[in-house]
């Protein structure tokens, strides 16, 4: 009797072992599916004496367009994925559809940075604000990695998010709905301090996100980051980014 519990002990114990590693992944996707969250833009004053024709935010730095409803139904932007610094922090960079003068929802993928204890993780999502994040599956991240970001609203309540890592080969696409409705106002190419638990993660030193090839599209043509309106972080009366523009790229730097 005593060998026949050991045995069914042991079998116990190996079937909770070889479960661990998906219960592990269960649990931290569900751990994002209830924590991590994009949020609108939050623009801020420009700090005191600040001379620059950019303006500020708390969570967004890059370039966004601010254009009538119905202007913009795709956006798409490749960059290289960084190796932020530091000990810990995280930054997400991504491109969307509205989030600045239309709140009501934002259509977006990218890919975020984290450090924890000093390692580097990736990982690469997608959304439909107000909903959260979601990890995409099929697709892995690696420091640089070239990744193309792609939205495309098919109508104001649904569209599709598409990653492509141009590195490796690996594509994967999601479609989407929503009960809340885009306006397709806003266009933009962002380096964003997101949220997790309902306040800002501590912002990594990412270095540099150059979004190159990128391109808004609608009704009225196609728009490139030039003349948009170029948007840098400021937190605590301290500017943390510098963007600039030109032609088809929008350069994201943390200063």
């Amino acid at each position: 009797m005593v060998s026949k519990f050991a045995l069914l002990s042991n079998l116990l114990l190996a079937s909770v072992v070889l479960a661990a590693p998906s219960s592990r992944l269960e649990a931290r996707l569900a751990r994002r599916r209830e924590n991590r969250q994009s949020q609108p833009i939050n623009r801020i004053e420009s700090p005191a004496g600040t001379v620059s024709n950019a303006e500020y935010s708390s969570n967004w730095a890059g370039a966004v367009w601010d254009e009538a409803d119905g202007t913009f139904t795709a956006v798409t932007g490749t960059f290289t994925v960084p190796t932020p610094s530091g000990t810990s922090g995280a930054a997400s960079a991504w491109v969307g559809i509205d989030g600045d003068t239309c709140a009501n929802a934002i259509l977006q993928t990218g890919v975020d940075f984290t450090v924890t204890n000093g390692k580097v993780s990736y990982d690469a999502w997608y959304e439909w604000y107000p909903d959260y994040a979601y990890d995409f599956s099929g697709i892995t991240i690696s420091a640089g990695d070239v990744i193309k970001t792609t939205v495309t609203a098919s109508s104001t309540t649904s569209g599709t998010a598409v990653m492509e890592n141009l590195t490796n080969g690996q594509t994967v696409t999601q479609d989407l709905t929503s009960s809340y409705a885009l306006c397709e106002q806003n266009a933009e190419w962002i380096v964003e301090d997101f949220e997790e638990n309902g306040g800002l993660v501590p912002f990594a030193d990412f270095g540099t996100v150059t979004f190159s090839s990128a391109a808004a599209s609608g009704p009225s043509g196609t728009y490139t980051p030039s003349g948009a309106t170029i948007i840098d972080i400021e937190q605590n009366g301290e500017v943390l980014t510098f963007v600039t523009t030109s032609g088809s790229t929008a350069t994201v730097k943390y200063v």
